[in-house]
């Protein structure tokens, strides 16, 4: 072949290796409505402020919590090791599209036979070489691979802020349940003393003469039931705790002691801003994960159908042979080669088109996938929204409901004491008020555990810096050694 032809050749090569085939991306384009149907107390339509929105709630514990988990979640850290993988891949597969130029050496000693009276001639051969080879990738399957894993590394990326905005909104919403069962655990132990009090007073009005025995059993039997509530809560404390502990990776035992007996509830902002649907396509990660699959399950399908049509290569090589080392390179002789490589693929047995079915239904799982992640998450924002203004709306009902009955219970104690009045009033005061008291504070939990929902299913979530370049294990010798066998244990 001429050198003018080989070149018109090549250029031709070139100008192929930039076609792909296979279907281009394209971001599908959904129908989202306009506005929520019903928003949070006084909630606007412009774009929530997401980064960082515990510190709203204005409680130094909780922050401290959360910033520990992120450093030294277990999940978290698994999900900086895929992004990692992901990386890594990408970087494999990138240099899939370049040419790789291998060398070789070798150096023998041969003896030849000795025939008709001649002696065996002993000689060394030292040889040297590169061989090159490079895939043109006409079609571009290799492009598709390499767009696929960079798809991929994007998805890793938006795992790690997937798992971040739920583990905080974990951290969160199990440190709200630790502050509720320390406040009814308080609240219990205040009204079974109070209870017993009123038992104590009841016993001596027994002794007095003023009342029955049933009355003194029917007191003590109430202060008795409300104190046993106290080893119910004491036991969703420690629960709550120990869950708190494996966020974070630590002793429970450091955290009670970081709790402490103060029992105050994170208090949510009395605005919320929610924004619009659509901002959930850009907020949430595991939205925006699921359209990254689908890119990558889409690129897939271009590579699958690159493997269909003809492959060319162009490969070459150097070799250099002498009897000594030093003459390599000079009185060597020397041979070369280079000149493309043709692969057509004739017959398969079909399996290369249903590996390109296998690609597209694939690619539809994908965008199935995705549009059920949308779905999913304009319902989990809805819920949020509706159940944080009812039990804002129910929490101030309640508020109205334990003043009511903490009037009704002091006035029914005194006028008990005087004489006025009946034991059973005092008992149905006491029983209804702390029953008002227990659902006050739980709808008060729930207030900032939806608040703590909304702010999740919005896409809400760590906005410090995540350092993913260090892995967790710290190789040591990795250069050539000698192994040594360890001993069974």
């Amino acid at each position: 072949m001429k050198a003018h032809q080989f070149s018109a050749l090549l250029l031709f090569a070139c100008a192929l290796s930039s076609c792909v085939v296979g279907p281009d991306y394209q971001k599908p384009r959904l129908s989202m409505p306009k506005t929520w149907n019903a928003k949070a107390h006084d909630s606007l339509d412009k774009p929530p402020v997401l980064a960082e929105w515990w510190k709203q709630m204005k409680d130094p514990i909780l922050d401290d919590l959360i910033a520990q988990a992120v450093a030294s979640n277990l999940d978290v850290a698994t999900a900086k090791a895929k992004i990692r993988e992901a990386r890594a891949t990408y970087r494999e597969q990138v240099g899939a599209l370049l040419p790789t130029i291998e060398g070789t050496a070798s150096a023998t000693r041969n003896r030849s036979a000795a025939s008709n009276g001649t002696s065996a001639t002993v000689y060394n051969d030292y040889q040297a070489g590169f061989d090159a080879s490079w895939e043109l990738d006409l079609f571009g399957g290799n492009k598709r691979t390499a767009e696929a894993s960079k798809y991929g590394v994007d998805a890793a990326n938006e795992d790690l802020r997937n798992t971040l905005v739920t583990l905080i909104g974990d951290v969160a919403t199990y440190y709200i349940q630790a502050r509720e069962y320390q406040q009814l655990t308080e609240l219990a132990r205040n009204s079974s003393k109070s209870q017993g009090q009123t038992a104590a007073l009841t016993r001596t009005q027994f002794s007095a003469g003023g009342v029955s025995l049933v009355d003194v059993t029917k007191v003590e039997a109430q202060a008795a039931s409300t104190h046993a509530d106290i080893p119910s809560y004491e036991i969703s404390y420690a629960k709550s705790l120990n869950r708190l502990g494996v966020l974070l990776g630590r002793s429970p035992l450091l955290l009670d002691s970081l709790l402490g007996k103060r029992s105050r509830l994170p208090i949510p902002p009395s605005r919320v801003s929610v924004g619009i649907p659509a901002d959930l396509l850009n907020s949430r990660p595991d939205v925006r994960k699921a359209e990254r699959e689908l890119a990558q399950a889409t690129a897939k399908i271009g590579a699958a159908e690159a493997n269909r049509y003809p492959s060319l290569s162009l490969t070459g090589s150097i070799d250099s042979s002498a009897a000594s080392v030093s003459e390599l390179g000079k009185n060597s002789t020397i041979g070369w080669s280079f000149g493309p490589s043709l692969t057509i693929p004739i017959f398969q047995g079909g399996q290369l088109k249903a590996a390109v079915d296998v690609a597209k239904a694939q690619r539809d799982q994908y965008l199935f996938s995705y549009q059920s992640a949308v779905l999913s998450a304009m319902e989990d924002v809805q819920n949020a929204i509706v159940s944080l203004n009812r039990s804002r709306a129910r929490s101030v009902d309640l508020a109205k409901a334990v003043q009511g009955y903490s009037a009704a219970a002091k006035l029914s104690k005194q006028l008990n004491i005087a004489g006025e009045g009946d034991l059973f009033d005092v008992l149905d005061a006491d029983r209804s008020l702390y029953s008002a008291q227990q659902n006050l504070i739980e709808t008060n939990t729930d207030i900032a555990t939806y608040y703590v929902s909304l702010n999740k299913a919005l896409g809400g979530g760590w906005a410090g810096r995540i350092d993913i370049s260090q892995p967790a294990v710290g190789d040591t010798n990795e250069a050539p050694h000698i192994q040594v066998k360890q001993r069974a244990q």
